[in-house]
């Protein structure tokens, strides 16, 4: 029966377009009724072009002058040629027609906008809501906050939806929406306020509570988030989104425990995503759990297989474990996928200096300098390089010019005093290191490792025991 009907329907239609295709070249006189016409426009909107639709619009005019549908197709044309002001005239006129057609106000807005009249589209907003009620106003807001979107007016869309839940305190679509729209206005304490407001109304309901989570973790309260997505689990256990923002939260408060059983939780809830596997492997390293770690971010590349982070990840926990070879292959690997990440060299050159392949770490710490010339990270491993490569006439030059070039740091000072002393300048390097224990004195630990034997020095010795007692 419904095919009978469907094909009833296609002969009307193809019987309309062909009476329409006449009266459009001038061969026939034909009557249409307006639903006629209005699904003839939208046909050609949507299959053909807007200049044709327009075209269709005019010659329904003809017909129909005082038809409202009609009047608001050809203000919606207009906006869309752009013509704004003969836009607000058409729409004026529909308006005397029909006063309570929502697509009016809507349209009226956006010309205001295109006009860049905020506050007459502000206007017609304030006096469009006082008009409508319930439904036809909810759909108001809504087509509103998709305009606002269109011209980059944030709040104003933070705003639409915020009334439509005044209204409709349980309404599903605006509920999804405005958590995004909070976070990206950081509208976070008025989020608070109205979720608050609908959970007191409505306290099984599940997406206030997740919005609430998330307005709360804007602010950094994470515990007061991991609340909020508790009672969102409680009422739908089933609510992997949840999950995996506690999952998040917890990983905020350093509670890798309790973040990878949630996280864990979220994989069982929904399809395995990349960035889970890998949330669960960096809680497993800070952990110290290398093994782990690496079997989840290891699951993580066999579905981003060419990210790069994740081989930078992996390489990380063989460096704590010392692995300078496992740790090469995988910094390595990383760098295939991206070669300008400085952070990228700097491991690369800790496990080739590890490896005492110092030619080569020199090389890569050189790169780093090169990309980030004010680093002092950047700087130090290059120069402990190079004091390691024993090449201390480098080390001391480099030493001075980082300490002229990076910010000043007394730790580039003490490299300087090292090399010399360990070029036999002893009475410079004493100098050096005496105007460095000056100013950081806790920094020496940070270099003795350098050379622990310059501590058999008698000068040394007498220096540091003389700065002691200063410093008491």
């Amino acid at each position: 029966m419904r095919e009978e009907n469907y094909s009833e329907d296609n002969k009307t239609f193809d019987r309309w377009l062909q009476l329409y295709n006449e009266i459009r070249t001038g061969k026939s006189a034909a009557f249409l009724e307006e639903d006629a016409f209005l699904e003839i426009i939208e046909y050609l909107d949507e299959t053909q072009s807007i200049k044709k639709a327009t075209e269709a619009v005019n010659i329904a005019l003809e017909y129909y002058p005082f038809s409202s549908a009609i009047l608001v197709k050809k203000a919606d044309y207009l906006i869309v040629e752009k013509h704004f002001e003969e836009a607000l005239n058409i729409l004026e006129q529909a308006s005397i027609y029909d006063n309570h057609d929502i697509n009016i106000i809507i349209l009226k807005t956006d010309a205001f906008l295109g006009l860049e009249k905020f506050d007459a589209a502000e206007l017609e907003l304030q006096e469009a809501l006082e008009s409508f009620q319930g439904e036809e106003c909810v759909d108001m807001l809504f087509e509103l906050a998709d305009v606002y979107d269109d011209y980059e007016m944030f709040d104003k869309v933070f705003f639409c939806l915020k009334s439509v839940l005044n209204i409709e305190p349980s309404n599903e679509e605006a509920l999804y929406k405005i958590c995004f729209w909070t976070e990206f206005t950081g509208r976070n304490e008025e989020s608070i306020t109205l979720h608050h407001q609908i959970i007191d109304e409505n306290p099984y309901n599940e997406l206030a509570w997740f919005n609430l989570g998330a307005a709360y973790q804007g602010l950094k309260l994470y515990e007061k988030a991991i609340d909020a997505y508790k009672y969102a689990v409680a009422i739908n256990e089933k609510f992997d989104y949840a999950y995996r923002n506690m999952g998040d939260a917890f990983m905020r408060l350093r509670k890798y425990k309790e973040a990878i059983e949630v996280l864990k939780r979220t994989l069982e809830l929904t399809r395995p995503e990349s960035i889970i596997y890998e949330a669960i492997g960096y809680c497993y390293h800070k952990m110290n759990n290398g093994d782990n770690a690496r079997y989840y971010y290891r699951k993580a590349v066999h579905l981003s297989p060419t990210e790069s982070k994740l081989y930078y990840k992996i390489a990380l926990t063989y460096m704590d474990e010392m692995q300078w070879e496992q740790a090469l292959k995988s910094i390595e690997t990383a760098m295939v996928f991206n070669q300008s990440s400085s952070d990228y060299d700097l491991v690369k050159g800790e496990c080739l200096m590890n490896l005492e392949q110092y030619t080569d770490a020199i090389h890569c710490f050189s790169i780093a300098v090169e990309n980030r010339p004010k680093s002092v990270t950047a700087w130090s491993y290059f120069i402990r390089c190079l004091y390691y490569a024993e090449d201390y006439q480098t080390t001391a030059e480099q030493a001075l010019y980082a300490y002229e070039n990076a910010g000043k740091k007394t730790l580039f000072l003490f490299y300087h005093a090292f090399a010399l002393y360990a070029m036999g300048q002893v009475k410079d390097a004493l100098i050096y290191l005496e105007s460095a224990l000056n100013q950081s004195p806790k920094q020496f630990k940070k270099v003795l490792e350098l050379n622990p034997s310059i501590l058999q020095n008698s000068s040394v010795v007498d220096l540091l025991a003389r700065f002691r007692k200063s410093s008491k």
